[in-house]
């Protein structure tokens, strides 16, 4: 079993001991990816929306630096920090997998990496 580290520039670097994603035998698992703005490495301005975008441009960016698109993603886990933000969450994230969305589990939780509102995580399969 070959195991690749996964880096882009396109997404905010790791804040610890961890990789931005690991491709393997067919398949990426992406860690989760915050609200961060790559190029300054501050969470972008505005709420949950903004965050939620700037989530899924980061989570985008290594997906296809690994190899793949949204298209092949099967499995994605959010984190929101209040569950209130759901429906704004949602809104933002049919944007990005409206159609044949993959699995997706959602659970609030205490707080996030820079006090961030959500947290998005992400397994695709290699076309």
């Amino acid at each position: 079993m070959k195991r690749e580290i996964v880096h882009t520039d396109k997404a905010p670097k790791a804040i610890g001991p961890y990789s931005q994603a690991i491709r393997t035998d067919g398949m990426i698992f992406a860690a989760g990816q915050t609200g961060i703005d790559p190029a300054t490495g501050d969470l972008v301005p505005g709420g949950v929306e903004e965050q939620t975008r700037q989530v899924l441009t980061n989570l985008q960016n290594v997906i296809e630096a690994a190899g793949s698109s949204f298209k092949h993603v099967v499995k994605t886990t959010v984190f929101l920090r209040d569950m209130n933000d759901f429906a704004k969450m949602n809104a933002i994230y049919a944007e990005y997998f409206g159609e044949n969305p993959p699995a997706r589990s959602t659970i609030a939780v205490a707080g996030l990496p820079k006090n961030g509102l959500v947290e998005i995580e992400a397994i695709a399969l290699i076309p």
